[in-house]
């Protein structure tokens, strides 16, 4: 009867277990290489954030210096200066925002550096430092 006691008060073994899902497995267990699916935060916050890296980098780069060498020429006063020069430049950020065919080829972009990762275990980001890619 001492055992059966003792078995009741131990506390009870809980197996803990990692839910199967889309993003374990693969050979680094980041998920599988070859899944082209979105999580709501590569969908809403990732892609928008490469499409506007891409916007102002390679897009509207002639708005974006002009808008800046009107800041270094009014200092302060560019708020009421470089109006026309701001307009300008979030016209065509609005206008490549929306470009459905930026947003696609921004989307593969990611899905295959993602794909890099997940195989490999190396970040894009260091990736790049390093000449990998």
């Amino acid at each position: 009867m001492d055992q059966e006691q003792e078995n009741k008060d131990a506390p009870k073994k809980v197996r803990k277990s990692v839910p199967l899902t889309p993003w374990t497995g693969g050979p680094h267990n980041l998920g599988d290489p070859d899944d082209k699916s979105l999580r709501k935060v590569e969908k809403d916050i990732l892609i928008p954030k490469k499409v506007r890296e891409r916007a102002k980098n390679e897009k509207c780069v002639d708005e974006v210096k002009a808008l800046s060498e009107c800041g270094k020429a009014n200092g302060f006063m560019i708020v009421f200066k470089c109006r026309e020069e701001n307009q300008k430049m979030w016209d065509c950020y609005e206008k490549w925002y929306h470009d459905q065919e930026l947003i696609d080829h921004c989307t593969q972009e990611y899905l295959n550096e993602r794909t890099i990762y997940r195989r490999t275990g190396i970040g894009a980001k260091y990736q790049k430092e390093q000449g990998l890619s």
